[in-house]
């Protein structure tokens, strides 16, 4: 195979590389064994990866000489819970892992957050690797070491900062994708475009059914969208200050997705993601921030992708606006009671919106509820 793209995060001391190209499960245990000599793994993964490639990375492993044992959970945004770690972690100290052996998440987004949070708290601290499986995985929460899961109370609100030791994003892992998978990962690497970028997002805009089909096209906009993360991570890592940027759509995001209690057969998080966006650049146009054309031309976009770009979009009913309010009132991107939203001044022009008044954002909420 071709040597596959590099990105670095350059974080000093734990600066680690984003490797993305085909084939590399299959080089797993020799990237793996170069970084961190003679560790035993944990791989955790969940069942429905597990039947699809865990026998590719487990050849993969053994082929560098690094020995494994793995630990499954089910799929699925509910396994983000404080009874699943408790399962990861033990299965980490049954496997008698020391703490310079490492632990692998072999899978999307849930099992990345999961695994990374179990590392970061097992014997206090051990390596990981992310293998992510999932287009949203590979270009957003593989990459920047936030880990976490869900509470009742709201999505990702228990975890820790923790980075992994390296990122593996074998683009051949995608091809058994669902494509509504697939979809809602595409919505994390048009964020990218719409945060910072603007050329990436017109060349999305040509290009996405070339990201869709594959091969090289694909390739380019993993590592792009990886590059606009590390870049802002190496920033600001512990999200103080630009980092925040990278949640452009995800206030309203999540407040979808714990409206519907994060129930994946009605939405999942990209999809949530993208009307999130698509409201993000609304409200900018009813502040007066940015032109209508650019809340237009997202929704356009996301329309001919075929995700969701608005709430009527979820399946099922949604709670009244004042209850969506509450959920957004909880989410992380709130200080001191006051709502923080990223807003945009157009394609390509998101910025941190402090203060923004509960009142404006409640009369938003109500003029484009379905109900």
């Amino acid at each position: 195979m071709s040597e596959p793209v590099k990105v670095e995060v350059g974080l000093g001391e734990r600066a680690y590389d984003i490797l993305i190209g085909p084939g590399l499960l299959g080089r797993a245990g020799a990237e793996i064994a170069a970084r961190l000599p003679g560790a035993r793994v944990a791989v955790v993964t969940d069942e429905n990866v597990a039947a699809a490639q865990l026998p590719v990375l487990q050849a993969g492993l053994e082929a560098g000489g690094v020995s494994s044992t793995v630990i499954t959970v089910p799929p699925g945004e509910k396994t983000k819970s404080f009874s699943h770690l408790e399962t990861v972690v033990d299965g980490i100290l049954a496997a008698k892992l020391e703490r310079r052996d490492a632990v692998i998440a072999f899978g999307g987004g849930v099992v990345g957050d999961l695994t990374g949070f179990a590392a970061g708290i097992a014997r206090r601290g051990m390596p990981f690797v992310q293998v992510p499986t999932s287009l949203l995985a590979q270009v957003d929460s593989s990459v920047g070491g936030k880990t976490g899961i869900n509470s009742p109370r709201g999505k990702n609100l228990v975890g820790v900062f923790h980075q992994p030791k390296l990122v593996l994003a074998d683009t051949e892992a995608l091809d058994t994708l669902p494509v509504r998978e697939f979809r809602a990962g595409y919505a994390e690497v048009a964020k990218y475009g719409l945060i910072d970028r603007p050329d990436f997002f017109a060349w999305l805009e040509k290009n996405w059914q070339a990201v869709f089909a594959g091969g090289a096209a694909r390739i380019e906009a993993i590592a792009e969208a990886c590059r606009a993360k590390a870049d802002v991570v190496a920033r600001d890592e512990f999200e103080t200050g630009d980092r925040a940027l990278l949640n452009l759509g995800h206030t309203f995001g999540h407040a979808l997705e714990a409206a519907v209690q994060y129930d994946g057969a009605r939405l999942v998080h990209g999809e949530g993601v993208a009307i999130g966006m698509a409201l993000a650049h609304r409200f900018s146009t009813r502040m007066n921030l940015a032109s209508p054309d650019d809340a237009a031309r997202v929704e356009a976009h996301l329309k001919a992708v075929g995700l969701p770009w608005r709430m009527a979009d979820v399946p099922g009913g949604l709670p009244d606006a004042e209850a969506l309010l509450g959920f957004i009132a909880q989410d992380k991107k709130v200080s001191r009671g006051t709502l923080t939203f990223i807003l945009t001044h157009g394609v390509g022009k998101s910025f941190v919106a402090r203060d923004v008044p509960a009142s404006e954002v409640l009369s938003f909420l109500k003029e484009n509820h379905p109900g």
